[in-house]
């Protein structure tokens, strides 16, 4: 069942569990989710970003999400995920959306605050959650200099400030992970002193974006079919549960669906090189993609918390 965002964060940041926010640009990719979940009894949030928005459209994106929730009685929020387009977000907010997340991160302050609030005001009118974010991604490295970290990272009572500021009801923060495949180069290096500070002093859900994990065993099934992926580095397990106990609520996944989803098409077409039937096709990719997200979800803690 579709619900709003506030009806699984909430819970979830008191019993500090984290619920996942799966991106989703296909049908394949929503099946999976969405039987990942059922099958692990746990909330879960579907995604779209402007990308996949562009590429399957918002109105088709909306009601395929819509039908495949109310067949079930987990529920689902359905959420704008990096929304930097205010024509983008507003036009989620009249579509059917339960959560948007308006991202000014790449602005100043003064501004990033102002459009936040103006989602605010517009979103708690229809009872729309709103997620924003402060602070950048941009794949960070381990050996960026104290002065560049600081400039990218989260400030704690920028934090604060923002929050009190536009009134909105989760916070994305910067604190060493990073967009896609290549996070890091070594080991991971978050910044959990500065993570328990804003959740000090910023009393609302925290979000992690660039979470995912890059699981080896997907690169090297994806590279034995004849992918190329180098030296992807993800997020660890251990990494996730720390910043769950510092207040993360809601963890985004996209690279590592993309991954498996890749691996399993690849492995597909490289033993069934006579398959013509796409839904044959892409069964091995759903499979997998499934896998990646109820491991996910017992992870973050959500299994068995639908209700």
């Amino acid at each position: 069942m579709l619900v709003s965002g506030k009806d699984i964060l909430i819970p979830a940041f008191e019993r500090r569990y984290a619920v996942g926010a799966f991106n989703v640009n296909n049908l394949e990719i929503l099946q999976a989710i969405i039987e990942a979940a059922v099958a692990e009894r746990s909330p879960v949030i579907v995604q779209t970003s402007e990308g996949a928005i562009a590429y399957a459209g918002m109105e088709e994106l909306v009601e395929m999400i819509t039908v495949a929730a109310n067949e079930h009685d987990i529920p689902v929020v359905l959420h704008l995920d990096h929304g930097k387009n205010l024509e983008v977000v507003e036009q989620a907010l009249d579509s059917g959306y339960t959560s948007v997340m308006y991202d000014g991160s790449a602005l100043p302050f003064e501004e990033n605050a102002a459009n936040t609030k103006r989602v605010v005001e517009k979103a708690h009118a229809k009872g729309i959650w709103v997620e924003a974010e402060l602070g950048a991604l941009r794949g960070v490295e381990d050996f960026v200099s104290v002065a560049e970290r600081d400039a990218t990272f989260t400030d704690p009572k920028e934090a604060r400030a923002f929050v009190q500021a536009t009134h909105c009801d989760a916070l994305a923060v910067a604190v060493g992970t990073s967009h896609g495949a290549y996070k890091f180069k070594g080991e991971a290096q978050l910044d959990f002193a500065r993570l328990a500070k804003i959740h000090e002093m910023v009393t609302i859900p925290l979000v992690l974006h660039g979470a995912s994990g890059i699981p080896h065993e997907l690169i090297e099934k994806a590279e034995a079919h004849g992918g190329e992926f180098g030296e992807a580095q993800g997020v660890p397990d251990e990494a996730i549960k720390k910043a769950i106990a510092l207040g993360i609520a809601k963890i985004n996944i996209d690279s590592d669906l993309r991954l498996a989803f890749t691996a399993g098409l690849r492995v597909t077409l490289d033993e069934k090189p006579a398959e013509f039937d796409p839904r044959k096709i892409l069964a091995g990719a759903k499979e997998l993609i499934t896998k990646v997200v109820r491991a996910k979800i017992q992870l973050f803690g959500s299994s068995g918390k639908a209700y």
